[in-house]
């Protein structure tokens, strides 16, 4: 198999006959939820689809028949079936960097036919030869068989990384952290800020600490910064506890300090042996990584077996994105919703809410996913966008945010899309007395998600004996729309669909929009900006005088009163 040649400039969505004909659809939509399920029984199974294990209703949005199909003709006039397509074959539609975006490589299974070739690589020859290294230094340390420097055996792995380099692998520990093996546990450490080193690593015990460094290029100076503030303090540690000389300080970071990086000059100045460096490509974006080399810390405490299946469960809702059709493809249908939301409805967040406290890092997960993706005023060609783009994504675990900002969600002025996501099984099953607490907990998820389709209108709130005033206060409108997504149980493989389906969902906006959703240019001005104004910080007072006045005024300020 080998790779197509790019799609060229973008399809303005807005020139499309679709985008005229939504327009016209959303200035015509007549009724209501409670009026549009009345009048069709079928609504629910009309639009409740099935993507591997993920049972997704999408009838609580405010879409009727027609509207689905004037978003799929949409996405067909603006061509998001041919640049899936090309992604899925390694085409370069990364087109600002000249790459492949091949994240869907990383999760091909083992043996599959015929091999993806691009631009003369073997790709799954590489990516299944990079796992087989990964998943033998994680049954070492496992085993016992990979020591620390004084001989005990590795009880923490703790992995420093930032973006895509931490917000995947922390999420996906945190969501399957029951999986960890016994006596093994992962930590994350990601925020330049120092409290982060210091709090994360104050009470760990270095001759048992592991510590992966992940940096494609080992340049990030945040991850740097922080390794190099981990390796004084394990170091430092070793020295007064256990008695560790200077000629064995080489020894000792080579035995606790591995890399996941393609810099091995770079690993092997830092001291670690580059025979312990896993690296990735730069077809890999860092948020689409976790299932990548930086997946190191994930395959080591929850397993190798874990971590295949997790890279399963990707695979699985790749397979359906590229290969099922169009009006059940779950990951266009929601990509294409978004479009619609965003569009014509003029919904500028979106709330994901997952009835799963190990869910809890999932949104802000998405966070990256999205907006470092989509949150772009340039088009693939260099042109400008020529929609609004880009969503703010946000959400906490259910029921925590029902105490919190539904309210804003329910009776606020705001459009607030929403996707609800729940699991059948619980991993812990508890009872409250007889109260079986999975089943209140659940009762919460189909509460809040009728309540926001259906609302309660005057004429209730009266016949439940209220008044005056608070009859408005007490109102609510309804028609506040919702995705439901829901699983068995929330195993390796369906975290594993989760995360591909959002992967997809956001490279469909991307495609209606013309953005290139793989490159974050945005991302870099700040870090230079950073760099430079490092010998003001520091106190050059030329340089301070060189800053704008409201610059020059909160650093004299930190000067001032900065405690050393």
């Amino acid at each position: 198999m080998t790779a197509p040649s790019s799609p060229s400039a973008p399809i303005d969505p807005t020139s499309t006959d679709a985008w005229a004909e939504l327009e016209a659809h959303n200035l015509a939509l007549d009724g209501s939820l409670r009026e549009w399920f009345d009048a069709d029984p079928q609504r629910a199974e009309r639009f409740t689809h099935t993507a591997a294990d993920l049972h997704v209703d999408l009838s609580k949005n405010l879409i009727t028949p027609e509207t689905s199909e004037l978003l799929l003709r949409l996405a067909r006039e603006v061509g998001v079936e041919e640049r899936r397509d090309a992604m899925f074959a390694g085409a370069h539609i990364n087109t600002t960097e000249d790459r492949a975006v091949l994240h869907t490589a990383l999760r091909r299974p083992a043996g599959s036919s015929p091999s993806l070739v691009v631009d003369g690589q073997n790709i799954d020859e590489d990516v299944r030869g990079t796992l087989h290294r990964v998943y033998d230094f994680a049954d070492k340390v496992r085993s016992g068989e990979w020591t620390g420097v004084t001989g005990k055996r590795i009880q923490t792995v703790l992995n420093i990384g930032i973006g895509g380099s931490d917000l995947g692998p922390v999420m996906v520990y945190e969501a399957l952290k029951p999986l960890a093996q016994d006596g093994l546990e992962a930590r994350f450490i990601s925020n330049i800020d120092p409290t982060d080193a210091y709090a994360t690593t104050k009470d760990l015990d270095p001759e048992t600490t592991l510590v992966i460094v992940a940096s494609k290029t080992f340049t990030t100076q945040e991850t740097l910064t922080n390794a190099r503030l981990v390796r004084q303090w394990l170091l430092g540690a070793l020295r007064e506890n256990a008695g560790l000389t200077a000629e064995q300080e080489k020894e000792a970071v080579a035995k606790h300090f591995v890399a996941v990086s393609t810099a091995l000059d770079k690993v092997e100045a830092f001291g670690i042996d580059p025979d312990n460096a896993f690296g990735f490509w730069d077809w890999v974006g860092g948020r689409y990584s976790v299932d990548s080399a930086i997946g190191t810390a994930l395959a080591t405490v929850l397993g190798p077996d874990a971590f295949e299946e997790l890279l399963d469960g990707f695979h699985a809702m790749d397979e359906h994105f590229r290969t099922a059709p169009a009006a059940q493809n779950v990951p266009l249908l929601m990509g294409m919703l978004n479009i619609w939301n965003v569009n014509f409805l003029e919904a500028e967040t979106h709330a994901v809410l997952p009835y799963s406290q190990y869910l809890h890092r999932f949104p802000a997960y998405l966070q990256q996913l999205t907006m470092e993706s989509n949150g772009k005023a340039v088009r693939w060609d260099g042109s400008l966008a020529t929609t609004e783009t880009g969503e703010v994504f946000w959400g906490e675990p259910g029921t925590n945010g029902q105490h919190a900002f539904y309210q804003l969600i329910h009776q606020g002025t705001r459009v607030v899309p929403a996707d609800f996501i729940a699991f059948a099984t619980p991993n812990h099953a508890l009872k409250d007395g007889e109260q079986d607490v999975h089943e209140l907990f659940l009762a919460n998820f189909f509460a809040q998600t009728k309540a926001l389709a259906f609302g309660k209108s005057a004429d209730e709130v009266r016949a439940e004996g209220t008044e005056g005033p608070l009859v408005a206060a007490r109102e609510f409108s309804g028609d506040r729309p919702t995705t439901s997504i829901m699983a068995p149980q929330l195993t390796p493989s369906v975290l594993g669909q989760l995360i591909a389906l959002y992967e997809h969902i956001t490279f469909v906006q991307g495609v209606v929009w013309g953005i290139n959703s793989f490159d974050q240019w945005g991302v870099e001005l700040g870090k230079q900006l950073a760099k430079d104004l490092a010998g003001a910080v520091a106190g050059d007072e030329a340089a301070i005088a060189g800053e704008d006045s409201s610059t020059e005024g909160l650093i004299r300020y930190y000067l001032a009163h900065r405690e050393r």
